[in-house]
Order: C-alpha cells, then structure tokens, then sequence
C-alpha cells in the first residue's frame, strides 16, 4: 500500500510527465481509460506534477484455472520445450516462466466436446427431433443402417474398459471399415466410437492410428454432416496425443482440413481443432506449416467470437504456435492484439494472464509493439499491475518493460497513463520477480527524466 506521501515523495522523482507528449500517429485508443476512475484521477495529478491519489493491491487468486480446457497435454514436457525454444527481451530467464501460465492443461481430458451419454447414445429411430451442442434443433437422423458392433446402442467408457486386448483389433477394424461407408449414418457411428476408443487409453491411440484409421478419418473433417466433422476432428485430437501419431496425422493432410474445420465446424469442433492444432505443433517443424497454411486468422475469430473455452483453446494455441517470428507476425496482421488487450482489460474473466502471455509474446517484434500501443494496450497493462493477482502483475510489469526498455516514446506513454505509482508499489510489495522488473522499469523512466532534463537545457 503506498501513502500519500510516498506518492508525492514518489512523483517529485518524476517531474517528467508534462515534457511527454503522445505522437500524433498514436490512435485515441491509447488514451483511453479502459478501467477504474482511480487511474485516471491518479493520471491526472501526475500530468499537473501534483500528488497522487493513493493506490490499493489487490493480489486475487488466480481466479480459474485452464483445467476445464480441451487437450490432455503434458504440458510440463511442454514447458520444457518452451524453456529450448522461447527467446524474449528483456531477461530470457524471466520470459521463460511466462509458459508456465499455460502449464494447467496438464490435467485436462482429451475430449472436451462432452456429453458422453449423447456420444453412448446412437440415433434412434423414435427420435424425431433432438438438441445439438450450441441449442439448436438437429433435424431428425437417420436409424443407423449397420449391424452387429456399430449398431450397438450403448457404448460408454465401461464398454470401452471391458474390450479386451484380443477383441479389441477386430473392433477397430469395424470402425474403420464403417468410416469408409457410402452412409453418413455409419461414417457418423463409426468416428464417434472410435473417438472413444481413442479418449483415454494410451494403447488404443496406438493400435487404432497403425490399423489404419488416420487417411480414413482426416476426409471426414470435411464432411458435411456437422456430428460426423465433430466426431472426426475429436478422434483425431485424442490420437494425436501420443508423441508417434503426430506427424502421421501431419503426413496425411490433416493440417488444412483441420483449418477448415475451425472456420466452418460447431462450436465445439472449433475447440477441438484448434486443440489438435496445437498438439500437432508440439512438433517444433509444424509450427511454421500451420501458421503458413492460415490457421492463424480462424484462431483470431475464435478468440473474438468463440465461447469462454472456445478463447482459451484459442489463447493457448496461439501462443504455441507465436513463438515463431512469422507466426506473430501473422497473429499481428489478423488483429489478434485487440482482444488480448480487451482481455487483459476485462480482469476477473480467467483470461487476462493468458491474454498478457500472448501479448507479450507479440511484443518481441515491433510491429507488435506499435500494435500494442495503437490498440491501449498500455492503459490496460498498467490496470492489470494495480488491481490483477499475483502473476498478473508480474506478467503486465514484464509486458511493459518490453515496450519501454528501448522506446522513450513509450515510457512516456506509461507515465501518462498514471503508470508511476502502481509500479513503486509494486517494487515494494510485489514478489521477487515482480519488484525487480518494477525497479528496472521505474530506474527507465528516471533515465528519461534525466535525458529530457539535460536535453531542455
């Protein structure tokens, strides 16, 4: 907490804020005041060298957490990888923990499209009307026209579970044979049960990708009976879990269609392809190719008009594939830096730290920067350090040093936003890492003060 005096100690320190003037290219997005009247009745006493307004921390909780999120990935191998291949300014070693924001996918499920009854349940010839996922009203399906296994009308995990090892090749084999079904309903019956095959067994993952199953179900992503494209799509992200399948899925095509399923599939399949997008790019050579076949600007869209998980899978996938430099600069020029900035600005959604990791991401390359800039991301970053959790602060504080460390321009920016008191603040209460990159920051903004005073005389 910081008292009025330290405030005002604090800006006699800073006497720079009126010699800052914003650039006339700046949009008047930047001097917006996203949140709280409090940082613009602080901002205002700083523009008049006056005192400023006293500064309360509210350190939440994380307050959700991304287990609820779409791909059982092992994310602390993840992380791992991440620590090879992420390279930030400044301080790498402090950029490096930015991926662990996305390190609770570790426990997620495989298949997040839920509703394993709906799954267990096959069409029936008395149903004439029934939901779909998003609330609409499915059109009444044909009775499944197949015998023996996939006419079955009952088929959950316990099913699953009592397959025994030698039983098992033969039903993977019906499935496939199905899959290759002149009739939408077997194709349909087919891709759903294999999904499940696939859900959480390790060994099914294998055996169904080396009978075959891949070439069969990568077409079906482009099936025009949506539960068919959602059962597809959902089948191949659980085989794509284990490490082997990955680039066979690569190999055969599944890349583009899974593409196309992120622009045209339900709600669902949208989170389940950006999901198996991002298995795939767990494989360090496909990062590029999925960038280069456009799955960028879908994975935008998803981000600005996709469910509350739907932006997560988004979030995270993005953020895998903009360790790249072509990818944020792809993610740059499709408008992602908007909504990571509204994100970040709208604290409390259980987004806003995983926005300012991808944000941050963006800013190690200019034209991220100036996007950031342009789009009041500024504004929204020094919100975050005044009333975000723990990590939020040390995540905003990082993302603001980026812009500033090598921008005078920005750090006047920063300090027209009010930026100065959150950031002693921080540098007294914060955590470790949070309190150097504030001391930094605030040692930046001195530099400036000193060079526009030597500059004026």
């Amino acid at each position: 907490m910081v008292s009025l005096e330290e405030s005002r100690s604090n800006s006699s320190r800073f006497p720079l804020a009126k010699s800052y003037q914003y650039h006339s290219s700046v949009s008047s997005k930047t001097q917006r005041h996203i949140g709280r009247s409090m940082r613009t009745i602080r901002s205002n006493f700083f523009q008049d060298d006056s005192s400023s307004c006293s500064f309360t921390e509210k350190s939440t909780c994380l307050s959700e957490n991304l287990t609820d999120s779409v791909v059982d990935l092992r994310l602390g191998e993840l992380a791992s990888r991440n620590n090879k291949s992420l390279k930030s300014s400044p301080g790498e070693e402090d950029f490096l923990d930015l991926s662990q924001a996305f390190s609770d996918f570790s426990a997620c499920s495989s298949d997040i499209s839920g509703e394993l009854q709906r799954l267990a349940t096959l069409p029936s010839p008395e149903c004439v009307q029934k939901s779909n996922i998003s609330g609409e009203v499915e059109p009444e399906t044909e009775p499944e026209p197949c015998t023996g296994f996939l006419q079955r009308e009952s088929f959950s995990t316990e099913i699953i579970e009592s397959i025994s090892p030698e039983d098992l090749q033969p039903t993977v084999k019906i499935c496939i044979d199905g899959l290759q079904s002149q009739s939408v309903a077997v194709k349909r019956s087919a891709a759903a049960k294999l999904r499940l095959l696939a859900k959480n067994r390790a060994d099914n993952r294998v055996l169904i990708a080396e009978s075959g199953a891949v070439p069969v179900l990568v077409p079906l992503l482009r099936c025009s009976d949506p539960w068919t494209q959602e059962h597809a799509v959902t089948a191949l992200l659980n085989l794509s879990l284990h490490e082997d399948n990955k680039m066979l899925i690569t190999n055969a095509g599944a890349v583009k269609s899974l593409i196309y399923v992120l622009k045209t599939g339900t709600e669902t399949s949208k989170q389940n392809a950006a999901c198996a997008l991002l298995s795939l790019a767990l494989v360090e050579e496909n990062k590029s190719s999925i960038g280069a076949s456009g799955a960028i600007p879908p994975l935008v869209s998803l981000l600005l008009n996709g469910s509350s998980r739907g932006k997560k899978d988004a979030l995270t996938t993005l953020y895998k594939l903009c360790s790249v430099r072509q990818n944020k600069e792809r993610a740059v020029s499709a408008g992602a830096v908007k909504p990571l900035v509204e994100l970040v600005a709208e604290q409390g959604n259980g987004m806003a730290e995983k926005a300012m990791v991808v944000l941050n991401s963006l800013a190690g390359i200019q034209e991220g920067k100036d996007a950031i800039v342009e789009e009041g991301g500024i504004a929204a970053l020094v919100e975050a350090i005044e009333d975000g959790s723990v990590k939020g602060k040390e995540f905003a504080v990082l993302t603001l040093l980026q812009l500033c460390v090598d921008s005078i321009r920005n750090r006047g920016f920063l300090v027209r936003e009010g930026g100065i008191p959150p950031l002693v603040a921080l540098s007294q209460t914060g955590s470790v890492r949070a309190k150097h990159k504030a001391e930094t920051l605030l040692r930046y903004l001195r530099e400036s003060r000193q060079e526009a005073s030597t500059s004026s005389s």
